[in-house]
């Protein structure tokens, strides 16, 4: 079989060599001899997290302290922040003006 490689250095593989080796997304791809060599790598999320685990050095400890930390029960601090009126926004104070003026165009009309 033939495969030609695209300008932009991107290869298609023939269905029947993909179905030869089954669903898969990823290829370790190395150079050995003058051939290149395309191996299925069947990537699990799984795997991933316990690399990176290992990466960051957390002991079994470590990890059951923040899970315990994560399910307390202490209540998180209750923040109060004042309302802040923008441009143009209808607050208490000028909701009746704003309703006084259309009362009163509507009055003015039907005179």
């Amino acid at each position: 079989m033939l495969a030609k490689i695209t300008s932009k250095n991107q290869l298609t593989l023939p269905k029947s060599v993909t179905q030869a080796v089954g669903a898969t997304e990823y290829f370790d791809v190395e150079a050995r001899a003058g051939q290149i060599i395309l191996t299925p790598v069947r990537i699990q999320r799984g795997d991933a997290v316990r690399a990176k685990l290992a990466e960051l050095d957390l002991s079994d400890a470590d990890i059951a302290d923040a899970v315990a930390w994560a399910r307390s029960v202490v209540a998180p601090p209750v923040l109060v922040a004042e309302p802040v009126a923008s441009y143009g926004a209808v607050t208490a104070k000028t909701k009746p003006a704003v309703r006084k003026k259309a009362i009163s165009k509507n009055s003015a009309s039907k005179a």
